[in-house]
């Protein structure tokens, strides 16, 4: 129960000069880079740096959550050590190092509580 109809059209090429692209310039654009173009790249000193930063940030942030070694707030990092280790705690030497080679560093010093008050 179909009917199938035909239609005929006529199909009419232009000639090349009547394209719409003839009234633009041609513009190439440049080849991007990939991976295998540039080479194994070397991480720059500053990537370096900065991990380096960061790794020793989360090790302060781990002895700011650790309560074995008493409260945080209202003491620096570093008096927080010297109470832990002077009631027998063992705190990490590892912390304590970190905490000497960048004492004028507030983000070194000051513990993670520091901006709430008490």
């Amino acid at each position: 129960m179909f009917k199938i109809v035909s239609y005929r059209t006529s199909v009419v090429m232009t000639t090349k000069s009547g394209l719409i692209t003839d009234s633009f310039k041609v513009v190439k654009k440049a080849r991007k880079v990939t991976k295998k173009d540039k080479g194994p790249i070397a991480p720059s000193q500053d990537t370096v740096t900065e991990t380096c930063q960061h790794e020793e940030q989360q090790k302060l942030q781990q002895f700011d959550l650790d309560w074995r070694f008493g409260p945080s707030t209202g003491i620096s990092r570093l008096q927080r050590w010297e109470r832990a280790k002077l009631h027998g705690l063992d705190p990490p030497e590892e912390i304590r190092d970190l905490l000497l080679q960048n004492q004028t560093d507030p983000e070194y010093n000051l513990s993670l509580w520091r901006e709430y008050p008490l």
